[in-house]
């Protein structure tokens, strides 16, 4: 037959054990709405079953095959159409292992499979069933458990599209609920009450719901700050959410994405490399351009047409055939750690060569973005040849351009939303007033961001409110940010102006690292690295007897594009094959270099100040640090000794009390654990055991009088303060 003490411990055990399971759902709740995790219910079905198993206590032999079991159907049930447990049935899910398995070992994790990934996942349930059956049951450490997913819920709902508002709420409910019970319970435990006790129940139930209730209440209804910092999530979203193939790899920290409907906020500076290039001089790698600016981004809806082609034959064109061009060949090798299955090319790209035969090529005419197939699916194309007709802008043509657009260019790229601040207006038409060409109005708002102020960063850039206009934010409040802030506010500035202008998306040319000579030319070409940090956008303008024409606005960068001045002289061939002497190639920016030299330009005394500042920081902080952690761990020697200075000038019962209580907490910590059942006479007789004394008898029998008799020992102080000193002393020796 139980005991009361054992029905009584059954019970809390499975209140907490309940409040325990709808604390670890909230965990289980944001993956709906942050991951591509469909059918959640079966989760928090296998969640359930798994908890439940755990609570009863079945055996593991039991438990074992009941919980894979319960794992088998869902699987089955989800993924495979063979009928359970047939040859045909474990035939797939062996491949399935095998073929992860595989993916695992080249790191390639983006390429698991849906079946493989759910497998893992309810895995991970049956171990967590366990586990948290032994955090809170067994080592009543709910506390714990409690503040880890309230910090959970908190960091998800901060930075991801989670809404966390009602599960913070639900959590500290929750809490208050888990902790206001394991209380209880200690106390009953304390003072040994039985369960007949709950007769009176709502004594106790009553004003633990009040205080959750006023709590609760109090906290929602409270006055809060507004928010200090940025919303993170739109950051996160525009640089990381479409790294990888098809916006949904491996996240990184800044890189090539495609989600570029929310800009703003500062990134993390990433070197990992993408690729790298064999080329005659720095190209800009172009990727994909895009249309409509929507306030707060850009989005493409020009998708269409799609063709399908070998890369023996390149059908896009950004120029006219009235451009001089320059055959060129470059060799692009794609790393391990590029995961879009992208082209990047340099301007006039007409085919491929040293590519695999099985790989095609699906074109966006519009946008110039170049899907790699293998087959039908996509993949990643890691090495290539690229031949290209590398273009050559000549003034004269630009600035004697027609300005009569065709229909469809003005249609798909004037494009600007109604909520547009006038001011952003206004200020490009003073930008070009003195202009009376198209081509010298595009460098008059190029170089406007050079001379006025605006300060190139990746840092500290904010992200526009949410009836804030992101160009207006940039032009006229901020005026500080990176390539999407520059390029953007140009493209839109033209288009107010009735000039076609396009956001494009790629790669600088990266750093320069090897000459070398190369086999598919037989000639000398630098080898350049190109990494994610190197991630950039720039902007395309219309001329009508010309086509695209790049132009490059961001502060510190400069564009790659080769423009010539025709002459009329014996030179003028010479000079159709000259860079524009306006345009260095040495001065090639990327947030990298442009970083580095402003760097360079302050004073060498104060970088030197600077460095000893945080070194003097640095040693302050792990001198803190160490002082810290020796205080922590000498915390009871050093408590200790203040508390005996203390105790020996009140002589009161109060005060013995606390005493005796310390006493048994320094006990605790060193090993002498007591145990629920035990009386303090046989508590101490076990600690008099150890110390072959019996001093903690003679103090317990003291604390006995006190607590239970309300009997005086002031004039017994000496000789109980010795006695408590005395086992302070032998317990942390």
């Amino acid at each position: 037959m139980p005991t009361t003490n054992d029905q009584r411990s059954a019970v809390f055990k499975l209140m907490i054990y309940v409040i325990g399971f709808l604390l670890f759902c909230e965990w289980l709740l944001p993956l709906g709405s942050i991951t591509e995790t469909k059918n959640v219910t079966i989760f928090f079905i296998y969640a359930t079953f798994c908890f439940f198993i755990s609570f009863i206590q079945v055996p593991w032999y039991l438990s074992m095959p009941l919980k894979l079991l319960g794992l088998a159907f869902i699987l089955d049930g989800l993924y495979i159409a063979e009928t359970i447990f047939s040859r045909n049935w474990f035939s797939v899910l062996y491949d399935q292992i095998i073929f992860n398995i595989q993916v695992i070992q080249s790191q390639e994790w983006w390429q698991m499979t849906p079946l493989f990934r759910s497998l893992l996942f309810l895995i991970l349930l049956w171990l967590m069933s366990y586990l948290l059956f032994y955090w809170i049951v067994v080592a009543n450490r709910m506390f714990v458990f409690v503040l880890l997913t309230l910090i959970y819920v908190t960091v998800v709902d901060t930075f991801t599209v989670y809404d966390g508002k009602w599960a913070i709420i639900r959590t500290f409910v929750l809490a208050m609920a888990a902790l206001g019970v394991t209380s209880f319970h200690k106390e009953m435990d304390k003072e040994s009450i039985s369960l007949g006790g709950f007769k009176k129940g709502h004594l106790w139930v009553l004003p633990l719901l009040a205080i959750i209730l006023f709590s609760t209440v109090a906290a929602y209804a409270s006055p809060k700050l507004s928010p200090q910092w940025p919303d993170p999530v739109p950051f996160i979203q525009s640089a990381a959410e479409g790294a990888g193939p098809g916006g949904g790899g491996v996240v990184q920290k800044v890189g090539y994405g495609e989600n570029d409907s929310r800009l703003g906020g500062s990134f993390i500076q990433d070197d990992t490399r993408v690729f790298t290039a064999m080329a005659d001089g720095e190209r800009y790698w172009r990727i994909e351009s895009k249309d409509t600016y929507t306030g707060k981004g850009w989005e493409d809806t020009l998708e269409d047409p799609v063709q399908t082609v070998s890369p023996d034959n390149i059908p896009f064109r950004t120029f006219t055939d009235e451009v001089e061009v320059e055959e060129q060949q470059s060799l692009i090798e794609l790393t391990s750690e590029a995961d879009f299955r992208k082209l990047v090319y340099p301007y006039g790209t007409t085919s491929l060569d040293s590519y695999p035969e099985d790989y095609r090529l699906q074109i966006h005419e519009n946008t110039g973005e170049m899907d790699t197939l293998k087959g039908d699916s996509p993949a990643k194309l890691n090495r290539y040849v690229i031949n290209y007709d590398f273009p050559s802008f000549e003034y004269d043509q630009l600035r004697e351009s027609s300005t009569e657009d065709p229909e469809e260019i003005k249609e798909n790229y004037l494009q600007l939303p109604d909520s547009l601040p006038g001011r952003v207006r206004n200020l490009a038409s003073q930008i070009i007033e003195d202009e009376d060409n198209r081509y010298d109005k595009a460098k008059a708002v190029e170089s406007y961001f050079s001379s006025n102020g605006f300060e190139y960063s990746t840092t500290d850039v904010p992200v526009p409110d949410e009836n804030e206009d992101y160009v207006n934010q940039f032009l006229f409040e901020s005026q500080i940010g990176y390539c999407d802030n520059f390029s953007t506010s140009m493209v839109v500035m033209l288009r107010s102006e009735g000039i076609p202008a396009r956001w494009v998306k790629g790669f600088t040319g990266g750093e320069r690292i090897d000459t070398t000579d190369v086999t598919y030319n037989d000639e000398l070409q630098n080898k350049y690295e190109i990494t994610s940090g190197n991630a950039h956008s720039w902007v395309e303008v219309y001329f009508p007897d010309v086509g695209w024409v790049p132009f490059e606005p961001t502060k510190g960068f400069t564009n790659n594009a080769d423009f010539y001045t025709d002459i009329d002289t014996e030179d003028s061939d010479s000079a159709a094959s000259g860079s524009d002497t306006e345009t260095p190639e040495d001065n090639m920016g990327n947030p990298q270099q442009m970083e580095e030299q402003e760097a360079a330009s302050d004073s060498e005394s104060i970088n030197i100040d600077s460095e000893q500042s945080y070194v003097w920081v640095y040693v302050l902080a792990a001198f803190l640090l160490l002082a810290l952690l020796v205080l922590y761990v000498t915390r009871y020697k050093w408590i200790s000794a203040f508390l005996i200075r203390r105790y020996r000038k009140n002589e009161d019962e109060e005060t013995f009390e606390k005493a005796y209580q310390y006493l048994l907490k320094v006990l605790d910590h060193k090993g002498f654990k007591r145990k629920p059942e035990q009386t303090l006479r046989d508590y101490a007789f076990v600690v008099d055991r150890h110390f072959q004394s019996n001093d903690m008898r003679r103090l317990t029998n003291n604390y006995e009088r006190v607590l239970y008799r309300n009997e005086s020992r002031r004039s017994h102080w000496p000789k109980v303060t010795e006695l408590w000193e005395n086992l302070i002393k032998k317990a942390l020796s």
